[in-house]
Order: structure tokens, then sequence, then C-alpha cells
């Protein structure tokens, strides 16, 4: 086993870095919900269901260095027919974050910490639609750069201050 060595700057002094660090502590289901309300009628139905998509992300902070950060996504099939499917799915995951400038913080909580939670959500959906009896809905991407520019946008065109303790929530759209 290779020996272990305390985190340096690099220049062999063994002082802890100033240099950004980032790490994913954990990630986790905080909420599951999935319905199939229609069932067993639903799969006679030969109509293509059409798709509502919504996601929200939220930013709380868990300890000193540590956010916690969560994508809600809720997802609805439905038809003329009636509704044939629906997923609620709360996803989180812990970030430390070490020496990150305060420009810098809002920005990751909110465009690279979904981004990086996305394919474990996405991944989860398609595993609940398929447990419906459904293929598996794979999701698109989201733009979560262009979301956190609408809010932006948003607060500034209402001369709103951005909110203070808390991490405001991301943006709800369709994706």
């Amino acid at each position: 086993m290779a020996d272990q060595q305390p985190a340096s700057n690099g220049n062999g002094s063994g002082e802890s870095s100033s240099e950004p660090q980032v790490s994913i502590l954990a990630q986790y289901i905080k909420d599951l919900s999935v319905e199939n309300p229609s069932a067993p009628q639903v799969y006679s139905w030969q109509v293509q269901p059409s798709l509502d998509v919504q996601f929200n992300i939220g930013v709380n902070p868990a300890a000193e260095d540590v956010h916690e950060v969560t994508l809600k996504m809720e997802v609805t099939a439905k038809s003329d027919n009636g509704v044939h499917f629906v997923i609620d799915l709360s996803y989180g995951g812990l970030f430390g974050l070490r020496n990150l400038p305060e420009e810098a913080l809002q920005p990751f909580l909110l465009i690279e910490a979904p981004r990086l939670l996305f394919p474990f959500a996405r991944q989860i959906v398609a595993d609940a639609t398929s447990g419906t009896g459904f293929p598996p809905l794979l999701l698109d991407p989201i733009d979560f750069t262009g979301a956190y520019m609408a809010q932006l946008q948003a607060q500034q065109g209402s001369d709103t201050p951005p909110e203070g303790g808390a991490e405001p929530s991301g943006e709800s759209g369709a994706a």
C-alpha cells in the first residue's frame, strides 16, 4: 500500500493549499414517488403520451464548507385517455467546498453541482419508468447554465436582491 502524504500546496512545505477545492461527499435519493394510476387499463391504450418534465434546484448549507444540493424532478406522462405515470424524484448531493471565491459559489451550486448529479437522477427516472411497465425514459440533458442565467435576469428585472443566508432555489422549467 502506498504511503499517504498530508495535503500540501505543492511546494513541499506541508501547508494546506489555498487553492479552491471541491469534493462530492455523498449522493442519495431523498425522496422518490412512482405512480401508475391508470394500471391496468393504460397498457391497452394505443396512444403516445405527452411528457411534462419540471425541475428545481434547492441549495442548503449542511455544515461549514458543506452544501447540500437537491435536484428535484417531476415527470408526468399523460394523454387524452388519462395519466400514464408520474415520477417525483428528489436527488441530493453533499458538496465540500473550500477556498471557493464568493462570486463562484452560487454558479457552482446552481450549475455545476446539478450537472454532476443529473446523470444519476436520469438513471433513477429510467429505472422507475421501466418498473411501471413502460420503456425506460431517458431524459434529455438539462441546460443548467441557461436556467441559472434566466434566474439572474429575472432577479435583475424585478430589482430583487439575492436572498441572504441559504442559497436561492434554482429556476423551474421544462427540459
